[in-house]
Order: structure tokens, then C-alpha cells, then sequence
């Protein structure tokens, strides 16, 4: 059931206009072929990407994980594809004083098993110390791969906060693609479905109606405090740590801000 109303004083301030759902509808299959043809626009876009120039790398660089150093090439697992995600490290911080971003991309990429089914490995590159390393999968309860970078030079180590493709042919490796800034979105669903809502992400950057909420700083949800609040101080996790059991309050981030 639905109602209208052609009083503008029921409107809610700040708000688009209340009408019936035969209006509504109209608005909203006028805004569908709009979707559409950025859906279109995807695919031909996903189709130039298959077409890009490949460099080859060396796989036999060897990377370290759990069972210590292994060749790059490695974590294929026997499958010709390999997608990664290149997660910042601040070397020497506690868990909560890690990378918040990074963690709330890995937070949502924890299951690779379709992936998998399609012929793509998964796995998540690091540059810290792999004692550091192995500690903080260990808190999260991460069950993809990891493995340190950190003496390995681009592409496979290099810049983070990135996600990248490769190809195996044989024992040959190939880069095919890899993201910038918020390219990494892809792998962040909650970005998407929050792009859906009413309110969208709550940031001050984005175009919204005239009165509606006033958007707060870029990703100011990341981290926040045990009582659920959002903020940078330190008392602050990032966000999805609160999730694990052995999360704490907090007074300090540590030696946040080294990436080395």
C-alpha cells in the first residue's frame, strides 16, 4: 500500500517530493535507461581491459608465506589466472593500527571460492614482515593467502592499496591489468549497495538533494570506537576488526603512519 499527496507541507523538508506510485514508477523507468546504458558502458569498458598489452614479470620471485619463501608463480595454484590485492602495511603498528582502508577491502574479499571456480586464484600481497603479517591474519580470521613483498620490487610489490591481474602461461607471467584510487571499489560491495540507499555513503563529496543530511569527511566510517563511533583518534579500530572476538578498547594507534 502506498500513499500521496499533492500538499506540498506533507513533504518532508529537505526531501524529493511524496507521490504515487504510478509517478514514482515513470521517474523511476526514466532513471533505468540511464542505468542501462552505464551497465553497456561497463562491459565495453571490461572488454578494452581483456584487450591490454600484458608485461612480463618474474615468477620465480620469491614471496613469503606460511610455509616461508615460495616463487610468485606459485600462487596460481595450477590456474592461469591470479587476482591480487596489494594491502598497505604500517610496519611495527599494532592491529589497530593498521591500514584502515586496506583492512575494509580485505574484510570483503575473505571468500575467493567462485573465483576459484572461475580459474582465478586469489591472494593478498603485503610489504610488512611476515611475523607482523602472520599475526594480523591470525586476528582477523583471514582465510585467503597471504604473503610479504616486502624486498620485492613492481609490479608484484612496489605500490599498495591496489588490486591487479596477472596471467600464467606455463612457467611465464604476465601483468594485465591494475587499479588506482578508487578502483579498488570493485571489491568493496557495501560501496555499491550504501550507492543504492537514500543517504548513499554519508560523504560530503557527494551531489545530493537540498536539505538532505550534511555529508561527512571522505570514509569517515572506517574506524571506529567500542562504542561504535566514528572516528580517527586513538580510540579507534578500523571497523571491521570490531567484528573479531579479541577486538579491545583502545587508547593508541601505535606507530601508525610507517609504511615501511
Amino acid at each position: 500500500m502506498t500513499t500521496t499527496t499533492d500538499d506540498p507541507t506533507t513533504t518532508p523538508t529537505g526531501r524529493p517530493p511524496v507521490v504515487d506510485l504510478a509517478t514514482w514508477q515513470v521517474a523511476r523507468d526514466e532513471l533505468l535507461v540511464r542505468e542501462k546504458a552505464h551497465t553497456r558502458e561497463g562491459d565495453v569498458l571490461a572488454a578494452a581491459r581483456r584487450r591490454l598489452p600484458m608485461v612480463e614479470v618474474d615468477g620465480s620471485v620469491e614471496v613469503v608465506g606460511p610455509a616461508g619463501p615460495v616463487p610468485f608463480v606459485d600462487l596460481f595454484e595450477g590456474r592461469d589466472e591470479l587476482l591480487v590485492y596489494q594491502h598497505m602495511w604500517h610496519a611495527g603498528a599494532p592491529h589497530q593500527g593498521q591500514c584502515e582502508g586496506c583492512t575494509v577491502t580485505a574484510w570483503h574479499l575473505r571468500e575467493a571460492a567462485y573465483l576459484n571456480a572461475r580459474g582465478v586464484s586469489f591472494a593478498i600481497l603485503t610489504p610488512g614482515r611476515w611475523d607482523e603479517v602472520a599475526a594480523f591474519v591470525g586476528f582477523m580470521g583471514y582465510t585467503q593467502p597471504w604473503f610479504s613483498v616486502r624486498d620485492v620490487d613492481a609490479p608484484i610489490g612496489g605500490e599498495m592499496g591496489n588490486l591487479a591481474c596477472f596471467l600464467r602461461d606455463g612457467d611465464r607471467v604476465f601483468l594485465t591489468y591494475s587499479t588506482t584510487g578508487r578502483g579498488t571499489e570493485v571489491a568493496s560491495p557495501s560501496f555499491a549497495l550504501l550507492d543504492l540507499t537514500p543517504y548513499g555513503r554519508g560523504e560530503a563529496w557527494q551531489e545530493t538533494p537540498e536539505g538532505w543530511p550534511e555529508g561527512q569527511g571522505p570514509c569517515w566510517y572506517w574506524r571506529t570506537d567500542v562504542d561504535g563511533q566514528c572516528t580517527w583518534g586513538p580510540t579507534g579500530r578500523p571497523t571491521p576488526q570490531w567484528t573479531r572476538p579479541d577486538a579491545t578498547p583502545e587508547t593508541t594507534l601505535g606507530r601508525h603512519g610507517d609504511h615501511g
